[in-house]
């Protein structure tokens, strides 16, 4: 009986073998699939690393070309808004100069109408001829107002050379008259407060 049971026990060894390298095997592929999954992953985590700091870089380049372009448009901007303001301050110069030149040549006339309305004045009213030269004065000079024009202070006033020209000196009455005008030989004139004719007096000295 007892050498009957070593047989048997003989006999099954060959299966545990088998079932120990089937396990063996088992445990290897396993093993295998591991390192093989932990390969691709590394190969992903490099390939994301890449595309990562591929997209840094092209971030980077965006800002920079921002940048530029749009210090670039501010140059532009303020290039364009000194050109505006410059034109803008020339055609107003232009404006002016057009403007003081006509008026200067108007204001002969101007002093003739008042010459012409002073006499008419001191004749007898009725008279329409004369009555149409103070009416004639007075419009022109009204209009002359509105485009800025503005006579020049000039009888009693103390002496000033940005406004007057003295034509001639003569002795002071007094203490005060001294330094200020006597007499106004030719009015003088303003245009947007730019003196353009210097009012001519007598100065008493």
């Amino acid at each position: 009986m007892m050498h009957k049971k070593g047989k048997d026990k003989k006999q099954e060894d060959p299966k545990e073998e088998q079932q120990q390298a089937a396990a063996g095997e088992g445990k290897e592929k396993h093993q295998d699939k591991a390192l093989e999954e932990q390969k691709e992953q590394a190969e992903d985590s490099a390939l994301l690393s890449e595309q990562l700091e591929s997209t840094r870089e092209e971030i980077q380049a965006l800002k920079t070309q921002l940048e530029e372009a749009n210090d670039k448009f501010l140059r532009l901007f303020s290039e364009f808004d000194n050109y505006r303001k410059r034109v803008t301050k020339e055609r107003l110069e232009l404006s002016k100069t057009a403007a003081e030149s006509v008026i200067s040549a108007l204001l002969p006339v101007l002093d003739d109408l008042e010459r012409a309305s002073d006499v008419a004045r001191e004749k007898a009213e009725g008279n329409a001829e004369e009555e149409g030269v103070v009416l004639i004065y007075n419009k022109l000079k009204a209009v002359l107002k509105q485009k800025g024009v503005e006579e020049i202070p000039a009888g009693g006033e103390a002496f000033n050379t940005d406004y007057h020209d003295a034509v001639t000196h003569v002795p002071a009455e007094n203490e005060e008259e001294k330094g200020k005008v006597r007499e106004v030989v030719q009015k003088g004139y303003l245009l947007n407060g730019k003196v353009i004719r210097h009012a001519r007096v007598v100065v008493a000295n």
